[in-house]
Formats: structure tokens, C-alpha cells, sequence
């Protein structure tokens, strides 16, 4: 079992956001979570990457309690948000290279990952532009192979397609195709099938 959650709750003051969430995952699985907005969907996933602190309730990736032992569960998982957050003054290869050294990929394997992930989602003539010139489209493409550069076994991913054209949306779908082919498990959050 690659993530065991139970009993998950979360309240904003009076507003209950989630109440007893509970749900597993085998490796290799790819899970949407679908409801409307407000429905507590980004709320769990951020309280399963170690975002949010629950109020209640047991999250265990791996075996790793993920309460007990965050920068354990981290080590494994990664979180995209439905805003890519990057670094608009570096360049995505400048990027991919900040974010492979804070997950501690060695240099050699970076740049090797760095490369195939912007082949991959059709970036890599785009390599030495700034990300502030980036389209929202590439933004998001950029932001995915930040999050899977380290190569995690759990990809949480919110609301990926959000914004993106259709063939873009297709490049995205088939890349985490692949990674669950590959082992990983992803879990992404949709108000729209």
C-alpha cells in the first residue's frame, strides 16, 4: 500500500472543510478527486503533502506517518498547485536545476532529467527563457517537471489541466501516464470531467 489515509478532518473555524476522509492507494494508481469547489479536494491533498496540519486523522505514505515523520513523507511525494509558483527570473533549465539541488539529485542525474522532462512536454527549445515570459500553458509544464524531477512515488496534483489547450492538456496527460506505467501513484483534483 503506497498511501493509507484515515479519519482526515479539517475545520477553518466553524467551517468544516473535511470531515473523516479516508481512502488508499496501491502503486501504480491514478485517482481523480472530483466535486465542485469548496469541497474539501485541495484541502486533503494539502494535508496529505504535510501543508496543512489536519485536525484529525492518520496519513501514511510508504509506511512513513506522515504526522510524525514529515520531511520523511516528503522525501517521496510531490505537490503541484493550481497555480504553478516558479521563479520568473530564471530560465526553466535554471529552474529544473534550483529545484533538482533542493530535492539533492546529483548534478549529473538533474541534467539528465532535466533534458528528457522539458522533451517531453515540448520545452526544451524554450530551455534558456525566462519563465516570466512563459505562458500559462508552459508555466504549468514547467511546475510539472519541477515536481516530478526528483522522481516521487506520490505526485499530488491541483487542478493540472486548469487553463491549459487541449493539445498541451493531452502532452500532460501522456507524461503521467508514463510515470504511473513507471510505479508512481498520482492523485489530481478536477471540478470539470
Amino acid at each position: 500500500m503506497l498511501l493509507q489515509v484515515d479519519g482526515l478532518r479539517k475545520s477553518f473555524g466553524r467551517r468544516t472543510a473535511v470531515d473523516g476522509v479516508g481512502f488508499s492507494l496501491d502503486v501504480g494508481e491514478i485517482v481523480g478527486f472530483l466535486g465542485p469547489n469548496g469541497a474539501g479536494k485541495t484541502t486533503t491533498l494539502r494535508m496529505v503533502a504535510g501543508l496543512l496540519q489536519p485536525d484529525a486523522g492518520q496519513i501514511h505514505i510508504f509506511g512513513v506517518d506522515a504526522r510524525a515523520d514529515p520531511k520523511g513523507a516528503k522525501r517521496i511525494t510531490a505537490w503541484l498547485p493550481d497555480e504553478p509558483m516558479l521563479y520568473d527570473k530564471l530560465t526553466a533549465w535554471e529552474y529544473l536545476e534550483f529545484v533538482a539541488g533542493l530535492w539533492g539529485v546529483p548534478p549529473k542525474i538533474a541534467k539528465a532529467r532535466a533534458q528528457e522532462l522539458l522533451e517531453l512536454l515540448d520545452l526544451w527549445q524554450h530551455k534558456d527563457e525566462r519563465c516570466e515570459g512563459f505562458s500559462r500553458g508552459m508555466k504549468q509544464k514547467a511546475a510539472l517537471a519541477g515536481a516530478l524531477i526528483h522522481e516521487p512515488k506520490l505526485l499530488m496534483l491541483d487542478e493540472p489541466l486548469t487553463g491549459l489547450d487541449a493539445a498541451i492538456a493531452r502532452q500532460v496527460k501522456d507524461l503521467l501516464q508514463q510515470r504511473v506505467r513507471d510505479g508512481a501513484t498520482i492523485i489530481l483534483t478536477t471540478h470539470i470531467l
